[in-house]
């Protein structure tokens, strides 16, 4: 893959660096002036030393960075991340490099005094449409220190405390930017740079499975079912389950045209959302009134979206026990928030419906491989694997598609699919 050393912005005009190693190069003088481009820092002000510049893995797109600074004069943020969204050395991590450019509008948007949420502070942020290359700098997010909680990992829900409290902190923050955004407080310039396409929110090129290719996917998946008690629980491991995901997934699979065409004639519950708010791009810390909060970073996709797409995002790694016992509860309070802070008044029910049926169809289009995914890295599984296999726990590219499947394949057997499927 060839790399780039440096781009121009489109948004600011400055040019800047593609990858670490050159954001070294261009030190203390880039940043100064990049900052002060983005208003971040006072023209009388200026980065006047980089004290650390580290690169950290994580995520499923780009290269990322810690990086620290010191100033001129005190005042500004010193302790920083840095995020781009080009990986020139891994051609599956670049694949998402696309996912910048609504992420550094958005980091335009998030400056307006009436946007509603917690975001980290950006210091600046530009992309270069022609090459899919972007630069985020931004607050870094000092997990577990002073009042903010350490981080969560995705899919490792059942080590978190209180997990209905923290989803319902997440929702709240998830509905609130929808409800704010169809209130109008927010400038209309920037919100039209975030039309709406349903099928954009998406990393990497989506497969298409014929006829034959589902039915032989289902069979396979089914077995794994059947033979892996310990990952799977027993209303996903009946002859009667198997059946109706057969069915049903065919129905799916045929219809899908009119999912989206669903979502995206609901209007009422299309709203600026983001894709992935899921708990490691959460964090959390207590009011001075005791109330648990949440701010949202990492908007890579983020767009105007139906707002079940939304809370499928949210909830697609928590623990089936959430799904379970706070579902009606959780949707309940998030059509409550979207209608405090301005926006429609939606019905639970309603999204219950449209939730289902998006949630069933991107297991049928995204997970049906998983099982073929744990043959691969754990060839040894058997009847006794459970999902805290240390194979599993420590490895996120398992265990979150796993979790994820568990979690369709449960809404799946537990709610109304063919109720929400004779809607279409």
């Amino acid at each position: 893959m060839v790399s780039i050393d440096h781009v121009r912005g489109d948004a600011t005009g400055l040019t800047f660096p593609a990858h670490i190693g050159a954001l070294r190069d261009a030190g203390t003088a880039f940043l100064t002036e990049a900052f002060r481009a983005y208003g971040a820092l006072a023209p009388d002000n200026a980065v006047v030393a980089i004290e650390g510049l580290e690169e950290v893995s994580g995520g499923s797109t780009g290269r990322k960075a810690l990086l620290t600074v010191r100033y001129a004069a005190p005042g500004p943020r010193t302790d920083l991340f840095v995020k781009f969204s080009r990986d020139f050395d891994n051609a599956v991590r670049d694949v998402g490099r696309a996912q910048m450019a609504a992420e550094t509008r958005f980091a335009a948007l998030t400056r307006s005094p009436a946007f509603p949420i917690a975001v980290p502070a950006t210091q600046f942020a530009d992309y270069h449409r022609g090459s899919e290359t972007g630069l985020l700098i931004s607050e870094r997010i000092a997990f577990g220190e002073h009042n903010i909680e350490r981080q969560y990992h995705k899919c490792l829900d059942y080590e978190m405390p209180a997990q209905a409290e923290h989803y319902r902190a997440l929702l709240t923050a998830v509905a609130r930017l929808a409800g704010t955004e169809r209130s109008g407080r927010l400038p209309a310039d920037l919100l039209a740079q975030f039309p709406v396409d349903l099928q954009a929110a998406t990393v990497g090129q989506r497969p298409t499975l014929t006829a034959e290719q589902l039915d032989r996917r289902l069979l396979r998946l089914t077995e794994f079912l059947e033979r892996h008690p310990g990952l799977f629980a027993e209303n996903l491991r009946t002859p009667e389950f198997f059946s109706a995901l057969t069915a049903q997934a065919r129905v799916l699979a045929r219809r899908e045209p009119d999912v989206w065409h669903q979502l995206g004639g609901d209007a009422d519950s299309l709203a600026l959302c983001h894709w992935n708010a899921n708990v490691d791009n959460a964090w959390f810390w207590r009011g001075d009134d005791g109330e648990l909060r949440c701010g949202l970073m990492d908007w890579g996709c983020v767009s105007r979206m139906h707002v079940s797409m939304a809370i499928w995002g949210a909830l697609s790694g928590a623990e089936t026990s959430l799904w379970d016992d706070h579902l009606d509860e959780l949707l309940e309070l998030f059509c409550k928030e979207v209608s405090v802070s301005g926006g429609p008044l939606l019905d639970p029910a309603t999204l219950e419906r449209h939730l289902l049926r998006y949630a069933t169809l991107m297991g049928v289009t995204w997970l049906l491989d998983v099982p073929a995914l744990v043959r691969k890295r754990l060839p040894d599984a058997g009847p006794h694997t459970t999902r805290t296999d240390p194979r599993i726990k420590s490895d996120e590219g398992v265990r979150a598609p796993l979790q994820m499947l568990t979690n369709v394949l449960n809404l799946w057997q537990t709610r109304d699919l063919d109720g929400a499927l004779a809607d279409l």
